[in-house]
């Protein structure tokens, strides 16, 4: 299969390269900055979502799946989450691509009837403005009536850098827990269970949540 991974050099995208690496995957790792990656058996175009004037559809040619790993921190721009979702349901139709893989956030995730992570006592103050803008790219894809195939896929609270450490599970718009009450995923794993994802092509449009 090939993929295209927009964020690749960042700390989940080249997680979830290096997963589908390892699967034997052809990939695209879409960066703005092609010196990032320094694979040689894995082509690099330099592309960036923000920039309108970049054509989305030049740089997943080729393309099967579209894994999205966007962030804000760069540029402190956390309207990105929502650009970036219009811009794929607006511009992956015209492309070789019918399917996009999204990697979300906990935030929007419940905790209680109509209650999300994000609006908890101790939710990060850091990092609450990312996870609203990821909430909202979220509403972007569920209010959409595009024939776009896409998931979103939500990690456990705490994302954290790790090897591969236990099986995961899957649930929908509940936050996981474990026997202990906490809610943890490493990266590898939540790698694996996004490329578990693209390879089976299960949950169409909806939004999932992996943790352990």
């Amino acid at each position: 299969m090939k993929i295209a991974i927009v964020g690749a050099a960042g700390w989940v995208g080249n997680e979830v390269l290096q997963e589908a690496k390892r699967r034997g995957h052809q990939l695209i790792a879409l960066v703005r900055d092609p010196d990032k990656v320094t694979e040689t058996d894995i082509e690099v175009r330099k592309f960036d979502i923000t920039d309108a004037n970049s054509s989305l559809a030049k740089a997943v040619s080729g393309a099967e799946v579209i894994v999205s790993s966007v962030s804000g921190r760069h540029d402190g721009d956390q309207t990105i989450f929502v650009k970036a979702a219009q811009r794929y349901l607006a511009e992956l139709s015209d492309t070789d691509a019918d399917r996009l893989v999204w990697v979300g956030g906990a935030g929007s995730l419940k905790v209680a009837p109509g209650v999300e992570l994000v609006s908890s006592v101790d939710f990060p103050e850091d990092y609450k403005a990312e996870a609203l803008g990821m909430g909202r790219a979220l509403e972007v894809f569920q209010s959409s009536n595009s024939g776009l195939n896409w998931t979103f896929i939500s990690p456990a609270a705490l994302l954290f850098p790790g090897e591969k450490q236990a099986p995961y599970r899957v649930g929908k718009d509940q936050l996981l827990t474990d026997e202990q009450g906490e809610s943890k995923i490493s990266v590898a794993d939540y790698a694996v269970a996004l490329m578990d994802v693209v390879e089976s092509n299960l949950y169409p449009k909806q939004r999932i949540g992996v943790a352990y």
